[in-house]
């Protein structure tokens, strides 16, 4: 039985797996405190932070929020993003005076915590330091059941190369991903301040003592492919003996979520489960991967994905609600085990 679960996660279907993870585990081992002899075991998320950005002044972590509103139980699963019963007074305030980016809407409630991590991080607090703070209010102060861990302190910052027609021009992310919708071309992918990050000690002790990695079905270019860039965090993977096995995002050939298959296009690996196992690459041959699951329309490239030295196994990868999603992370803890 794994006592530390690692997960790299990034964007809404890494919130939904590892929420998964949690119901999954309660259901495997119902009594945390281990009066039943089996102590549940940890989970700790190393979240991508690539996407984040200065918004009206205010510092805007979209991924380590949609693990902490998903967890908590407040996101709206409706939208994927965000907190549930939101108002937006604030946004059309900043709207009017042409402030921040309009196409990028942040809800009332939401705007309250961008507010507090920034002043946290004014008071000198290191990022790391922040989410811990933020994630201890919810459950009536009992915390989140997974550690959330940014990937760095250091500010790393996604940008897209993208021509609009008056030649090529830097833009952030989320202006590519949020206002054009993908649908610019994306010439290639910088994360900006990367050579001044680094791994932070909770991370590289979390892989250190890991029993088992998961790759959640995150974005292999943009979520995954950011947080591996992060000087340490390939090392510190490498020198870890736990198995680690991956989710494919990318489900009969189509993304599952967002704009995946145009992050693919700009590297030049093809949309499908077969390819993003070959993108990632087998531990063995210096790699990624020990295990991968692909869905059950893919089953075809299981046997390919054997050939590069990963495991794989076709499963339903589909998401739909708390039971598919639990039934996801055990299939993705089952294969880990059979690779221990």
């Amino acid at each position: 039985m794994p006592q530390n679960i690692v997960v790299f996660v990034g964007g809404v279907g890494g919130a939904r797996f590892t929420r998964g993870l949690v119901g999954e585990l309660e259901r495997r081992y119902p009594s945390p405190a281990g009066t039943d002899g089996q102590n549940r075991p940890s989970v700790t998320a190393i979240v991508n932070t690539g996407d984040d950005s200065w918004i009206a002044g205010l510092r805007v972590t979209p991924d380590l929020d949609s693990m902490m509103y998903t967890l908590a139980g407040v996101n709206d699963d409706e939208r994927g993003w965000g907190l549930r019963d939101e108002s937006y007074r604030v946004s059309a305030e900043l709207s009017a005076y042409g402030v921040g980016w309009p196409w990028f809407t942040l809800g009332d409630l939401d705007l309250g915590t961008h507010i507090a991590r920034t002043a946290l991080l004014r008071e000198g607090l290191t990022l790391t330091e922040v989410v811990a703070r933020l994630a201890a209010r919810w459950n009536d102060g009992a915390g989140l059941p997974v550690r959330l861990l940014p990937m760095s302190d250091e500010s790393v910052e996604t940008h897209v190369e993208i021509d609009l027609g008056a030649g090529p021009e830097l833009v952030h992310f989320e202006e590519w991903w949020v206002k054009h919708r993908a649908a610019v071309p994306a010439r290639r992918f910088v994360q900006l301040g990367l050579t001044g990050a680094s791994a932070t000690r909770p991370v590289r002790d979390a892989l250190a003592s890991a029993d088992v990695v998961l790759i959640a079905p995150s974005n292999p270019v943009v979520s995954v492919g950011t947080v591996l860039a992060i000087p340490g965090i390939r090392e510190a993977l490498g020198a870890s003996s736990a198995p680690v096995v991956g989710v494919s995002p990318i489900i009969g050939g189509a993304a599952v979520r967002g704009y995946a298959d145009a992050c693919l296009t700009a590297i030049g690996v093809e949309t499908s489960a077969l390819a993003v196992a070959r993108h990632y690459g087998a531990r063995a041959d210096g790699g990624l991967l020990d295990g991968w699951l692909v869905g059950e329309e893919d089953a075809s490239s299981v046997e390919a994905v054997s050939a590069l030295g990963i495991r794989s196994h076709a499963v339903p990868l589909w998401m739909k609600d708390a039971a598919t999603s639990a039934a996801l992370a055990g299939a993705a803890l089952d294969l880990a085990a059979s690779l221990a």
